[in-house]
């Protein structure tokens, strides 16, 4: 008895905690389905219910822009409980699986792109898709770099010059091409892999960036780099009181999640 009472006050505390003073849990999607076929699919019966259980806990889940409108001392409050929901990659299961429910349930997002697949690889969106998703005033378009690079490998391989011109290149192209098909600012990151670093994160700055995230299993509060903003790796095992405890911070890691 004694040890359930402890759970459900560190369940309890971190709820309450959740959109406030703790920091605010930034969630991350990758694929939806029917069925998982890998570690990064969530089911779409299990997307639904981890909506539904939002709503029945009280959450308030507010675009990315207005926590790091937050975060930057821009807006001075957010909702006592306050979640975000990004998702990476643009898979086109976001299209078909997705965007019903965020529909549904009215939920606004952020879908972070590398352009380079869209529209040419059978697994991504085409433009046309993301315009759909992005016309629907729910969902903000961030950059995931052009093509989605690995660059703790790419430092290793190449020259210092050639990697600073690379880094650029993703960081740079990636805003040109989004901001040209969707004719507003995309000054949003999403780190691939969740790799980051001091020199990645200013340049990041330079390209015009106000804002990136990672991966990293805590909530994200004003203690953190603006440019490097902690997000919980969401997959189809958490459901339930598993997900509840993803929500209220309870278990989390100062480690970088799974990949």
């Amino acid at each position: 008895m004694k040890w359930f009472l402890l759970v459900a006050t560190v369940l309890v505390g971190g709820i309450a905690r959740a959109g406030g003073d703790g920091g605010t849990p930034i969630l991350v999607y990758h694929r939806f389905g029917p069925r998982v076929t890998d570690s990064m699919t969530v089911r779409t019966s299990v997307f639904e219910a981890q909506l539904e259980q939002l709503g029945r806990e009280g959450y308030t889940v507010v675009p990315l822009k207005r926590l790091v409108a937050h975060l930057r001392g821009e807006e001075p409050t957010l909702p006592a409980r306050s979640v975000v929901v990004t998702m990476d990659d643009a898979h086109r299961s976001v299209y078909t699986e997705a965007l019903p429910l965020l529909r549904r349930y009215r939920i606004p997002v952020t879908v972070f792109v590398y352009p380079s697949a869209v529209s040419r690889a059978d697994y991504a969106m085409t433009w046309d898709e993301l315009s759909e998703l992005a016309s629907t005033g729910l969902v903000d378009i961030g950059s995931h770099t052009y093509w989605h690079p690995n660059f703790a490998r790419e430092k290793k391989r190449l020259s210092e010059e050639a990697y600073a011109r690379l880094v650029d290149d993703q960081l740079r192209r990636s805003r040109s091409v989004l901001e040209s098909h969707f004719a507003a600012p995309v000054d949003l990151l999403a780190w691939p892999f969740g790799i980051y670093d001091d020199e990645l994160m200013r340049r990041a700055a330079d390209a015009g960036y106000v804002a990136a995230v990672t991966l990293e299993r805590r909530p994200a509060s004003m203690s953190d780099p603006m440019l490097a903003l902690p997000r919980y790796l969401v997959t189809d095992a958490d459901q339930g009181a598993r997900f509840e405890a993803l929500l209220a911070g309870v278990g989390s890691a100062h480690g970088s999640a799974p990949r």
